[in-house]
């Protein structure tokens, strides 16, 4: 996971506020089932943000989460969708993250 950046970091970029299989920019989230991203960051239950958009990388198959923890800092997940790295936990991503109650 990379960062903190400053708020607008990220989410300046429109290319990059876009929804991401369930998950939909603005929109909290909580991690239900814990994951290791591609950098070696795990992120366990509990764990709380809200989804700032996504990007994917075609020639390293890399899928970017850009989050919020705290409302003023941004973060990047970075996730890789290949079978021996993090393909698993994004063929069931519903599963790892669910949307919290408004």
């Amino acid at each position: 996971m990379y960062g903190p950046c400053p708020k607008g970091h990220w989410s300046a970029h429109a290319g990059l506020r876009v929804a991401f299989q369930h998950l939909t920019p603005g929109h909290r989230y909580e991690v239900v089932r814990s994951f290791v991203d591609y950098d070696g960051d795990r992120h366990d239950p509990g764990e709380t943000w809200t989804f700032l958009g996504a990007n994917f990388l075609p020639y390293e198959d890399g899928q970017s989460l850009f989050v919020s923890l705290d409302g003023t800092q941004e973060w990047h997940i970075r996730l890789q969708w290949r079978p021996e790295t993090q393909a698993e936990i994004l063929d069931a991503l519903g599963d790892f993250i669910r949307p919290l109650e408004a």
